[in-house]
């Protein structure tokens, strides 16, 4: 069997930008996080930092010591690419100026974001930052995925500018933006906690096939992570004794099934998966649960190859026993994502900090939004 299904990684469905604040830590304010499909391309290139290279020449012309030292990674150049002058979008990656109008009247006020000021002559454009997600199609044998049918990009610390000629003509006005990305280990699962490698954010990127894309979704939305924690159970001694916890196993030879007893029921279910981790060299692995009963979970296991009594104390757990549920048939899976309609504007005077105001302040949060002085009436 394959280590992997082989897929190609083609078509971009959509984007995903999210503000970080001073630490990296994403933001989840309404308007921090802006989903779009409406982008003709990302791109992202490693950029190396070449070895030292060493040669020296004995008394004889040839080369007599030479060393190439490793080329090292130092960070991601990206450019992004969208599809027409989009001023939220604009303002979350390159700082400058959201300008919003009343379009409505002042007893229904129905406020839109109408237009864009580039940032001040000084003025760094990037802020924080940003962290990047993009999701594209998976495709294998000339169709599209039938199991994790996307790539999941992410880009966990990412800083903008504008580049490239705007030119106003008989044609598409350009809307590229260039920067470069780092890796944040403070994006962790993401904002609503879909990204299932932590770690792998501390690296300038990384991608992985998933179940799931933002498909349909455009504008700011505000984040939230309804899933079930993973249930992770260990022994009694080193946990709150009033924590469910697992105790001791025996196993029977006969039908060849393992048994972990918990304290309580551990409300675990037929099918789900476990992993067992230094309970024996019996039981240790990923089982699948075949029965429940009380407060015991029975699986099968080919490492049995012998009766292990219930009773006694060499079939307690050690300390450092650990069971956890890597797969639930009863999981809840439910990230909520939700329109925002109503973004927190600034009146338009001195006392805001926008970079170039005079009461600008770059440890204090931006206030990057101005409504028009002109009435609604």
């Amino acid at each position: 069997m394959a280590t992997q299904e082989y897929a190609a990684s083609i078509q971009g469905v959509s984007i995903r930008i999210t503000r970080l604040d001073s630490a990296g830590n994403l933001m989840g304010g309404a308007g921090d996080s802006y989903t779009t499909s409406a982008f003709m391309r990302i791109s992202f290139t490693p950029e190396y930092e070449e070895g030292d290279e060493i040669t020296e020449k004995g008394a004889n012309g040839v080369v007599c010591v030479t060393y190439k030292a490793p080329d090292t990674l130092k960070r991601i150049t990206m450019e992004l690419a969208i599809c027409e002058p989009d001023p939220e979008l604009s303002a979350l990656l390159s700082g400058g100026l959201l300008l919003r109008k009343n379009l409505g009247t002042d007893a229904e006020p129905n406020t839109k974001s109408i237009g864009w000021a580039a940032p001040g002559v000084g003025d760094d454009p990037a802020g924080n930052g940003v962290a990047v997600e993009a999701w594209s199609h998976a495709v294998k044998d000339g169709k599209k995925a039938g199991i994790l049918p996307y790539f999941h990009w992410i880009f966990p610390y990412a800083k903008f500018r504008q580049s490239g000629d705007r030119v106003i003509e008989n044609g598409l006005l350009a809307n590229t933006f260039e920067g470069y990305g780092l890796g944040n280990a403070t994006f962790k699962s993401g904002i609503d906690g879909r990204w299932e490698f932590p770690v792998a954010a501390e690296r300038p990127y990384a991608y992985a096939r998933t179940t799931w894309a933002p498909t349909g979704l455009n504008g700011f939305y505000t984040w939230s992570d309804n899933s079930t924690e993973p249930m992770i159970f260990t022994s009694s001694t080193i946990v709150d004794p009033s924590a469910i916890t697992v105790d001791s196993y025996y196993a029977t030879l006969a039908d060849t099934t393992g048994n972990l007893t918990f304290s309580a029921s551990p409300s675990l279910a037929v099918g789900d998966k476990i992993s067992v981790q230094n309970v024996s060299s019996v039981f240790n692995g990923d089982h699948t649960i075949t029965a429940v009963s009380t407060n015991t979970v029975s699986f099968v296991s080919a490492s049995v190859v012998g009766d292990i009594a219930s009773t006694g104390s060499p079939n307690t757990v050690a300390r450092s026993s650990r069971v956890q549920v890597i797969d639930s048939v009863t999981e809840v899976s439910d990230y909520t994502a939700t329109p925002v309609t109503s973004i927190p504007s600034a009146v338009g005077d001195s006392s805001y900090n926008v970079p170039g105001s005079i009461s600008y302040n770059a440890d204090n949060a931006i206030d990057n939004i101005i409504v028009s002085n002109e009435s609604a009436e």
